[in-house]
């Protein structure tokens, strides 16, 4: 009888255990927007232009200033993941911070005049920092004095834009005239089975890495380009060397090569670095800019898109 009690106490404690554990494992950190869909039925577009092309994307700022059902929406989603534990970063104080940030340069320059191009978006995910972009989309159905809502969330990874988690659907009819009410009845049913979804790719962040793409250029000036001998290496083959041992388990494949670039693509590097620190694309191609510098003399310039896409032209700064 003891023996059976000590074994239920055990059982009990480890059931306990796990529990905790899992209550306290690190979640994505998410930020909740409206979709291009409602954005563009609804009149908050703006264009820009993309190195000569012109792109719509979202008017975030017009429709948060103009919309208070954007407001209400936006504020009860964020209620309902703060409640269930996932984190949250607020577009509007993000837009806020990037508002700030207007005065510095459109483009990343080198000093001979080459420039990347960075959309609206990219630069409002690199101020958030989000793990998850959750993009809503809702209309209100009228039928007689009834109304109901139709949904639709989408969870895309911020650093590649896959997505990675979704659901839909309409909810009851109800007398009730209030969107947040309508939106929390609709959701409710739905947002646990998604939020799992997010959870399982985070999870996988965790055993395999985020994934980025990452390309090399050289410079015309740069004598050898990517086949310049480094210590009885060409260069190409010491970037790849370096590639193997800093992603996750050596995970990367190359896309592409030849004497002036490299293409890598499904790059897989560390959510965190040794001081719990997020790592973004450029926080992790810096290492290779570094060792470059330090062990061969060789400069180079990184330049940035978004989170998950970095470029490093070789050669000079």
């Amino acid at each position: 009888m003891k023996n059976s009690f000590k074994s239920i106490l055990a059982a009990a404690l480890l059931l306990v255990s796990f529990n905790s554990a899992f209550s306290q494992a690190k979640k994505p950190t998410i930020m909740v927007v409206p979709s291009d869909v409602w954005c563009n039925q609804n009149g908050y577009m703006q264009e820009f232009d993309n190195q000569g092309t012109k792109v719509k994307v979202p008017d975030y700022k017009k429709a948060l200033q103009e919309n208070s059902d954007l407001l209400l929406v936006i504020s009860k989603i964020n209620e309902m993941m703060t409640e269930r534990g996932f984190p949250l970063k607020n577009l509007e104080s993000a837009l806020k911070t990037l508002q700030d940030q207007s005065a510095e340069d459109a483009l990343l320059q080198s000093k001979n005049g080459a420039a990347v191009a960075e959309s609206p978006m990219d630069k409002l995910k690199k101020v958030a920092k989000s793990d998850i972009i959750m993009q809503l989309t809702w209309t209100v159905n009228q039928t007689g004095p009834k109304k109901s809502i139709t949904f639709n969330l989408q969870g895309l990874d911020a650093y590649t834009d896959k997505q990675v988690a979704g659901t839909s659907g309409t909810g009851a009819p109800s007398f009730t005239a209030e969107l947040p009410v309508l939106l929390q009845e609709t959701v409710v049913a739905n947002i646990d089975n998604f939020n799992a979804q997010l959870q399982k790719h985070f999870d996988d962040l965790f055993a395999n890495g985020r994934e980025i793409t990452f390309r090399i250029k050289a410079w015309d000036s740069f004598e050898g380009g990517l086949e310049k001998d480094c210590g009885g290496k060409e260069l190409n083959a010491v970037i790849e060397e370096w590639m193997t041992a800093n992603t996750v388990q050596g995970r990367f494949s190359t896309a592409d090569a030849t004497e002036n670039m490299m293409n890598f693509e499904q790059v897989r590097i560390p959510l965190y670095d040794a001081t719990n620190k997020a790592i973004d694309a450029r926080n992790w191609a810096k290492g290779l800019s570094k060792m470059l510098k330090e062990k061969y003399q060789i400069d180079s310039k990184l330049m940035m898109k978004g989170l998950g896409q970095a470029q490093l032209v070789i050669g000079e700064k």
